[in-house]
């Protein structure tokens, strides 16, 4: 997906908001604000926007001398959702849709993105939690199972802190023998890393990669060659949040999109409004399967 003129104020807001969240020193938000404007005015907007994310949180590191700025909130929202898994959990036991109540759950998880908005509260999240199984909710579940259940290998592509903890419901549902779970291979924004997925315990139901990049979606020119690897040999790919679906939408892949709407861009490009909870198979394969 290319990066759309609407795009550049966020790309801006954002890196203003991470600044500050990194750092009191107002010279070092001067100078990134400078860098994120002076980007954007060169950018390619063929590329998609986890390009220009990636290169803004290069240059707030690098501003900043911290590695993980972003280390306390994320422990804290591991933390919470941690806190929240046993009420889940018997939420999915008692289900009479269960595969269902996982994916939403899954979904609903996806609220947890600081990139979106830095200031994101506890109370928001509980909310997008607690709503998970009345919310709107667009995507085919029963298509979903069918392709899991037909698929011998599964790269399910994590997105943020907090919200793996959800996913390891949805994972322990998709024949754990057959997952590997990716995570980013760098800090990058909230995104989750090896030790955020074993802190959710996600080593405990499925193998567990990274992507050896840091960007905050799937660029796969920027991946390591093992984690290509995997994504070549994976009969199914699931990708969850706004930043996978960015970098992967248009990749000749079977790909399982899901994902919280959260901004216009996407409700735009997509065809749901914000707020829509969101699971859809990439037609990318089939337009190119159809030209063949």
């Amino acid at each position: 997906m290319r990066t759309f003129f609407d795009c550049i104020p966020c790309f801006v807001r954002q890196s203003l908001e991470s600044a500050r969240l990194a750092t009191s020193d107002e010279a070092v938000h001067e100078r990134v604000l400078r860098e994120a404007l002076r980007t954007a005015a060169e950018m390619d907007l063929r590329r998609s926007p986890p390009a220009m994310g990636q290169h803004i949180h290069r240059v707030i590191r690098e501003c900043t001398g911290q590695n993980d700025p972003y280390r306390e909130m994320k422990d804290h929202f591991n933390q919470m959702a941690l806190k929240l898994y046993p009420t889940l959990r018997q939420w999915f036991d008692d289900s009479d849709h269960p595969i269902e109540t996982a994916v939403r759950l899954a979904i609903a998880g996806n609220v947890i993105d600081v990139a979106v908005k830095t200031q994101l509260t506890d109370a928001e999240v509980r909310e997008s939690i607690l709503g998970a199984l009345s919310a709107p909710f667009e995507g085919d579940v029963d298509q979903f199972v069918s392709a899991v259940r037909a698929a011998d290998k599964i790269l399910y592509l994590a997105d943020n802190v907090g919200e793996i903890v959800f996913d390891r419901l949805l994972i322990e549902q998709l024949q754990p023998a057959n997952v590997t779970v990716a995570v980013r291979g760098f800090p990058v924004i909230n995104d989750a890393t090896l030790a955020d997925a074993e802190t959710a315990g996600i080593d405990q139901v499925a193998a567990i990669i990274d992507n050896g990049s840091d960007a905050p979606g799937t660029i796969l020119d920027d991946c390591s060659p093992s984690f290509r690897e995997h994504f070549d040999q994976a009969d199914l790919v699931i990708a969850k949040g706004q930043g996978n679906y960015e970098t992967l939408n248009e990749v000749d892949k079977d790909i399982f999109f899901l994902l919280t709407i959260k901004c216009p861009v996407i409700a735009r490009h997509t065809g749901y409004p914000t707020g829509t909870m969101y699971l859809e198979r990439s037609t990318a394969s089939v337009v190119a399967g159809e030209e063949e």
